[in-house]
Protein backbone atom coordinates (compact mmCIF):
# COMPACT_ATOMS: atom_id res chain seq x y z
CA UNK A 1 0.00 0.00 0.00
CA UNK A 2 1.37 3.37 -1.03
CA UNK A 3 2.14 5.66 1.88
CA UNK A 4 0.31 8.96 1.86
CA UNK A 5 2.43 12.07 1.72
CA UNK A 6 2.19 14.66 4.52
CA UNK A 7 0.62 17.10 2.03
CA UNK A 8 -2.11 14.60 1.13
CA UNK A 9 -2.76 13.83 4.79
CA UNK A 10 -3.01 17.55 5.50
CA UNK A 11 -5.62 17.95 2.75
CA UNK A 12 -7.63 14.91 3.84
CA UNK A 13 -7.52 15.67 7.57
CA UNK A 14 -10.47 18.13 7.66
CA UNK A 15 -12.68 15.76 5.65
CA UNK A 16 -11.76 12.75 7.75
CA UNK A 17 -12.39 14.63 10.98
CA UNK A 18 -15.76 15.86 9.71
CA UNK A 19 -16.71 12.32 8.70
CA UNK A 20 -15.64 11.01 12.10
CA UNK A 21 -17.74 13.61 13.92
CA UNK A 22 -20.80 12.84 11.77
CA UNK A 23 -20.46 9.09 12.33
CA UNK A 24 -20.14 9.56 16.10
CA UNK A 25 -23.08 11.98 16.07
CA UNK A 26 -25.25 9.51 14.15
CA UNK A 27 -24.23 6.63 16.42
CA UNK A 28 -25.00 8.56 19.61
CA UNK A 29 -28.42 9.69 18.36
CA UNK A 30 -29.38 6.19 17.28
CA UNK A 31 -27.70 4.32 20.14
CA UNK A 32 -29.34 6.41 22.86
CA UNK A 33 -32.62 6.89 20.94
CA UNK A 34 -32.43 10.66 21.34
CA UNK A 35 -35.72 12.27 20.25
CA UNK A 36 -35.56 14.27 17.05
CA UNK A 37 -36.92 17.40 18.74
CA UNK A 38 -33.88 17.38 21.06
CA UNK A 39 -31.03 16.31 18.78
CA UNK A 40 -31.67 15.14 15.21
CA UNK A 41 -29.24 12.69 13.64
CA UNK A 42 -27.18 13.82 10.61
CA UNK A 43 -29.23 11.49 8.39
CA UNK A 44 -32.44 13.24 9.47
CA UNK A 45 -30.87 16.66 8.88
CA UNK A 46 -29.73 15.55 5.43
CA UNK A 47 -33.21 14.26 4.55
CA UNK A 48 -34.83 17.50 5.66
CA UNK A 49 -32.23 19.52 3.75
CA UNK A 50 -32.97 17.62 0.53
CA UNK A 51 -36.74 17.91 0.96
CA UNK A 52 -36.61 21.65 1.65
CA UNK A 53 -33.61 22.49 -0.52
CA UNK A 54 -35.48 25.18 -2.43
CA UNK A 55 -36.61 27.30 0.55
CA UNK A 56 -33.29 26.76 2.34
CA UNK A 57 -31.31 27.98 -0.67
CA UNK A 58 -33.59 30.98 -1.07
CA UNK A 59 -33.07 32.03 2.55
CA UNK A 60 -29.36 31.19 2.40
CA UNK A 61 -28.87 33.34 -0.70
CA UNK A 62 -30.49 36.28 1.04
CA UNK A 63 -28.32 35.79 4.12
CA UNK A 64 -25.17 35.53 1.99
CA UNK A 65 -25.92 38.73 0.09
CA UNK A 66 -26.82 40.54 3.31
CA UNK A 67 -23.62 39.35 4.96
CA UNK A 68 -21.45 40.37 2.01
CA UNK A 69 -23.05 43.81 1.93
CA UNK A 70 -22.36 44.40 5.62
CA UNK A 71 -18.88 42.94 5.26
CA UNK A 72 -18.05 45.20 2.31
CA UNK A 73 -19.03 48.29 4.30
CA UNK A 74 -17.00 47.01 7.27
CA UNK A 75 -13.91 46.53 5.08
CA UNK A 76 -14.09 50.03 3.62
CA UNK A 77 -14.86 51.80 6.89
CA UNK A 78 -12.48 49.61 8.88
CA UNK A 79 -9.58 50.11 6.47
CA UNK A 80 -10.00 53.89 6.33
CA UNK A 81 -10.44 54.20 10.10
CA UNK A 82 -7.52 51.83 10.67
CA UNK A 83 -5.26 53.99 8.47
CA UNK A 84 -6.29 57.10 10.38
CA UNK A 85 -5.78 55.47 13.78
CA UNK A 86 -2.52 53.76 12.87
CA UNK A 87 -0.93 56.76 11.19
CA UNK A 88 -0.71 58.83 14.39
CA UNK A 89 0.22 57.70 17.93
CA UNK A 90 -1.94 60.48 19.38
CA UNK A 91 -5.02 59.42 17.43
CA UNK A 92 -4.27 55.76 18.27
CA UNK A 93 -4.24 56.46 22.01
CA UNK A 94 -7.30 58.70 21.80
CA UNK A 95 -9.54 56.47 19.67
CA UNK A 96 -8.50 52.95 20.66
CA UNK A 97 -10.20 52.90 24.12
CA UNK A 98 -13.44 54.05 22.50
CA UNK A 99 -13.21 51.32 19.86
CA UNK A 100 -12.58 48.67 22.52
CA UNK A 101 -15.53 49.91 24.57
CA UNK A 102 -17.79 49.90 21.52
CA UNK A 103 -16.70 46.40 20.56
CA UNK A 104 -17.41 45.17 24.10
CA UNK A 105 -21.11 46.05 23.79
CA UNK A 106 -23.14 43.00 22.63
CA UNK A 107 -24.27 43.80 19.11
CA UNK A 108 -27.63 42.13 19.68
CA UNK A 109 -28.40 45.14 21.87
CA UNK A 110 -28.22 47.35 18.78
CA UNK A 111 -30.80 45.35 16.84
CA UNK A 112 -33.91 46.85 18.55
CA UNK A 113 -32.47 50.33 18.00
CA UNK A 114 -31.82 49.59 14.33
CA UNK A 115 -35.36 48.24 13.96
CA UNK A 116 -36.75 51.51 15.35
CA UNK A 117 -34.58 53.51 12.96
CA UNK A 118 -34.90 51.41 9.79
CA UNK A 119 -37.78 48.99 10.39
CA UNK A 120 -37.83 45.21 10.09
CA UNK A 121 -35.97 43.84 7.10
CA UNK A 122 -32.61 43.71 5.41
CA UNK A 123 -31.11 47.03 6.52
CA UNK A 124 -30.78 46.11 10.23
CA UNK A 125 -29.13 42.82 9.23
CA UNK A 126 -26.60 44.60 7.01
CA UNK A 127 -25.81 47.15 9.71
CA UNK A 128 -25.48 44.47 12.38
CA UNK A 129 -23.07 42.54 10.16
CA UNK A 130 -21.11 45.76 9.69
CA UNK A 131 -21.04 46.64 13.39
CA UNK A 132 -19.80 43.23 14.47
CA UNK A 133 -17.16 42.78 11.75
CA UNK A 134 -15.45 46.14 11.27
CA UNK A 135 -13.47 46.08 14.55
CA UNK A 136 -10.97 43.37 13.49
CA UNK A 137 -10.24 45.29 10.29
CA UNK A 138 -9.60 48.54 12.18
CA UNK A 139 -7.38 46.89 14.78
CA UNK A 140 -5.27 44.91 12.29
CA UNK A 141 -4.75 47.78 9.85
CA UNK A 142 -3.86 50.13 12.71
CA UNK A 143 -1.49 47.52 14.17
CA UNK A 144 0.19 47.04 10.81
CA UNK A 145 0.80 50.75 10.41
CA UNK A 146 1.86 51.35 14.01
CA UNK A 147 4.57 48.66 13.83
CA UNK A 148 6.57 50.70 11.33
CA UNK A 149 9.98 51.32 12.92
CA UNK A 150 10.71 54.97 13.83
CA UNK A 151 14.26 54.52 12.48
CA UNK A 152 12.86 53.56 9.07
CA UNK A 153 10.59 56.62 9.09
CA UNK A 154 13.56 58.84 9.94
CA UNK A 155 15.59 57.41 7.05
CA UNK A 156 12.71 57.91 4.61
CA UNK A 157 12.16 61.49 5.75
CA UNK A 158 15.87 62.21 5.36
CA UNK A 159 15.53 61.03 1.77
CA UNK A 160 12.76 63.55 1.18
CA UNK A 161 9.70 61.30 1.61
CA UNK A 162 6.58 63.00 2.90
CA UNK A 163 4.25 61.49 5.49
CA UNK A 164 1.87 60.48 2.69
CA UNK A 165 4.73 58.86 0.76
CA UNK A 166 5.72 56.80 3.80
CA UNK A 167 2.13 55.71 4.33
CA UNK A 168 1.52 54.85 0.68
CA UNK A 169 4.81 53.17 -0.22
CA UNK A 170 5.81 51.53 3.07
CA UNK A 171 3.06 51.64 5.65
CA UNK A 172 0.23 50.23 3.54
CA UNK A 173 2.26 47.36 1.99
CA UNK A 174 3.56 46.58 5.47
CA UNK A 175 -0.01 46.33 6.83
CA UNK A 176 -1.32 44.09 4.03
CA UNK A 177 -0.69 40.79 5.89
CA UNK A 178 -2.54 42.21 8.89
CA UNK A 179 -5.36 43.40 6.66
CA UNK A 180 -5.92 40.09 4.89
CA UNK A 181 -5.69 38.22 8.18
CA UNK A 182 -8.46 40.44 9.54
CA UNK A 183 -10.70 39.67 6.55
CA UNK A 184 -10.82 35.98 7.53
CA UNK A 185 -12.03 36.90 10.99
CA UNK A 186 -14.36 39.66 9.84
CA UNK A 187 -16.28 37.55 7.30
CA UNK A 188 -17.15 34.91 9.90
CA UNK A 189 -18.28 37.62 12.33
CA UNK A 190 -20.38 39.20 9.57
CA UNK A 191 -22.35 35.95 9.26
CA UNK A 192 -22.92 36.01 13.01
CA UNK A 193 -24.23 39.56 12.82
CA UNK A 194 -26.59 39.06 9.90
CA UNK A 195 -28.07 35.81 11.22
CA UNK A 196 -28.43 37.32 14.68
CA UNK A 197 -30.41 40.22 13.25
CA UNK A 198 -32.52 37.93 11.06
CA UNK A 199 -33.64 35.95 14.09
CA UNK A 200 -34.96 39.14 15.70
CA UNK A 201 -35.99 41.55 12.98
CA UNK A 202 -36.52 39.93 9.60
CA UNK A 203 -38.99 37.83 7.66
CA UNK A 204 -36.40 36.27 5.35
CA UNK A 205 -32.96 34.72 5.74
CA UNK A 206 -31.51 31.68 7.47
CA UNK A 207 -31.95 33.28 10.89
CA UNK A 208 -35.65 33.77 10.27
CA UNK A 209 -35.89 30.23 8.89
CA UNK A 210 -34.33 28.75 12.01
CA UNK A 211 -36.57 30.78 14.32
CA UNK A 212 -39.67 29.68 12.40
CA UNK A 213 -38.51 26.05 12.47
CA UNK A 214 -37.73 26.14 16.19
CA UNK A 215 -41.19 27.52 16.98
CA UNK A 216 -42.67 24.39 15.41
CA UNK A 217 -40.02 22.10 16.99
CA UNK A 218 -38.63 21.22 13.56
CA UNK A 219 -35.11 20.68 14.83
CA UNK A 220 -33.78 18.97 11.69
CA UNK A 221 -34.55 22.17 9.77
CA UNK A 222 -32.91 24.27 12.49
CA UNK A 223 -29.74 22.21 12.28
CA UNK A 224 -29.88 22.29 8.48
CA UNK A 225 -29.85 26.08 8.70
CA UNK A 226 -26.91 25.99 11.10
CA UNK A 227 -24.96 23.70 8.80
CA UNK A 228 -25.67 25.90 5.78
CA UNK A 229 -24.36 28.93 7.68
CA UNK A 230 -21.29 26.95 8.70
CA UNK A 231 -20.61 25.84 5.13
CA UNK A 232 -20.94 29.38 3.78
CA UNK A 233 -18.61 30.64 6.51
CA UNK A 234 -15.98 28.00 5.73
CA UNK A 235 -16.14 28.73 2.00
CA UNK A 236 -15.73 32.47 2.48
CA UNK A 237 -12.95 31.95 5.02
CA UNK A 238 -11.07 29.68 2.63
CA UNK A 239 -11.57 32.19 -0.19
CA UNK A 240 -9.90 34.96 1.79
CA UNK A 241 -7.24 32.56 3.07
CA UNK A 242 -6.29 31.74 -0.53
CA UNK A 243 -6.36 35.43 -1.40
CA UNK A 244 -4.11 36.13 1.56
CA UNK A 245 -1.59 33.46 0.53
CA UNK A 246 -1.55 34.70 -3.05
CA UNK A 247 -1.17 38.42 -2.32
CA UNK A 248 0.91 38.36 0.87
CA UNK A 249 2.91 35.17 0.39
CA UNK A 250 6.11 37.21 0.71
CA UNK A 251 5.30 37.74 4.40
CA UNK A 252 4.69 34.05 5.16
CA UNK A 253 7.19 32.15 3.04
CA UNK A 254 7.99 29.65 5.75
CA UNK A 255 4.35 28.99 6.55
CA UNK A 256 3.41 28.64 2.89
CA UNK A 257 6.26 26.25 2.31
CA UNK A 258 4.97 24.05 5.11
CA UNK A 259 1.60 23.86 3.36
Amino acid sequence: MKKLSPKTISRLAPWLLTLFVLVCWEAICRGFSIPTYLMPAPSQIYTTGIELAGPIMEHATHTLLTTLAGFAVAVVVGAVLGMIVGSSPVIYKAVYPMLVGFNSVPKVAFVPVLVVWFGIGTVPAILTAFLISFFPVVVNVAAGLSTLEPELEDVLRSLGASRLDILRKVGLPRSMPFFFASLKVAITLAFVGSVMSETVASNVGVGYLMMSASSSMNMPLVFAGLIVIGIMGVIMYELFARLERRLTGWANRGQNAAH
